[in-house]
């Protein structure tokens, strides 16, 4: 009941309040009864003649599907699940192995094995940043350098299967990373870049500077099917740079990252040689290269025309994932068949198959 007296608290007067009454009662249904069909519940609370219950069941029915609800269409559930990765499969002497089916292929992500739906010719056009050791250590293996793109170039931009070119760049990472030729299909402009690959003098190698700027410039691209390929000495890194600062974006574009090394390996403990090497050891391993150290220079034509044997002999693994909305940290693929290895990229999600 109201009062008129002062409260004591603020010594401002009490006024009437109007508390909500419940004017209907219905019972809950739990688990524990039977039920024929879902039943909507609405409690109807008065309040100076609002109805609370309806204003809530109008608002959630105005709230859009969530995903996994009955709103969702079958089609987008199902394009969710689906993940693919770019395989490739060699034998023990390096040969890509062709013929093989969902039932050959082995899924893991973080240790859990999932269902392999399709695998067919990986046929997308592939981006591939060559990165040229131009610095004045690698004076003594341009000629061999320059002797081995041309090949390499000419198997990789011819039309695949599918009618499809790749595309190349040249660039060149002694004293800045400097684009020698952009991206192209055509063998004539991308003999520009290789002909200008030249050491020079008073120069040091900024692959590390490379690897950051090319592969934001692939995911500028919104590149498919990346991938960047490092011919570099063992020369003195400039690089100011962690090891988490290159590799970082190499796994955020999807690059698939090969490193071939000519000479010796750099045994340095220069904490830039540190740097290096921790990309060089950790980056191939975690995109689906690998990391080749090349005694010699003349060594570099066979390997190259043995990676653009693998590179154009790949697969596209489609698996499944169940819902969820934590990424997998880690991804691996294998090969049921004994003396075969397998090396998988992952294909970024939300880009359009060309």
């Amino acid at each position: 009941m109201a009062s008129g007296k002062p409260s004591g608290l603020y010594h401002t007067l009490t006024r009437p309040r109007n508390f909500p009454q419940l004017i209907e009662y219905k019972q809950f249904l739990t688990y524990t009864h039977k039920m024929t069909r879902p039943r909507a519940f609405t409690a109807v609370v008065g309040v100076s003649g609002v109805l609370f219950g309806t204003g809530l069941w109008l608002c959630a029915a105005a709230a859009p599907a969530a995903p996994g609800s009955p709103g969702e269409s079958r089609q987008d559930r199902q394009d969710r699940r689906e993940h693919s990765m770019f395989v490739s499969v060699v034998d023990q002497d390096g040969a890509p192995v062709a013929d093989l089916g969902p039932t050959d292929f082995v899924v893991k992500e973080d240790n859990r094995t999932r269902e392999v739906l399709r695998v067919g010719p990986a046929d997308e056009p592939m981006q591939i940043a060559i990165l040229v050791d131009t610095s004045q250590a690698a004076q003594g293996e341009i000629a061999h350098i320059r002797q081995a793109l041309p090949p390499f170039v000419a198997t990789l931009t011819a039309p695949n299967a599918a009618g499809r070119r790749n595309e190349i760049a040249i660039i060149g990472i002694g004293e800045r990373p400097t684009i020698l030729s952009d991206y192209s299909t055509d063998p004539t402009q991308i003999a520009k870049g290789v002909d200008r690959v030249w050491s020079l003098r008073s120069s040091g190698m900024y692959l590390l500077d490379a690897i950051v700027e090319v592969s934001q410039g692939l995911k500028k691209r919104e590149a498919v099917r990346p991938v960047m390929i490092a011919i570099a000495t063992s020369g003195i890194e400039y690089s100011n740079r962690q090891h988490d600062q290159a590799l970082d974006p190499l796994k955020a574009t999807g690059v698939a990252f090969y490193a071939l090394m000519l000479g010796q390996a750099d045994t340095s403990l220069r904490p830039e040689a540190r740097e290096r090497a921790i990309v060089l050891d950790e980056g191939p391993r975690a995109t689906g290269g690998y990391n080749a150290q090349l005694l010699t220079g003349m060594a570099l034509t066979p390997k190259l025309k043995q990676l653009a044997d693998q590179l154009t002999h790949q697969y596209r693994v489609t698996y499944s994932r169940p819902e969820s909305l934590i990424p997998p940290e880690k991804i691996t693929v294998s090969v049921a068949r004994p003396g075969l290895a397998a090396r998988g990229t992952p294909v970024r999600e939300g880009l359009a198959r060309p």
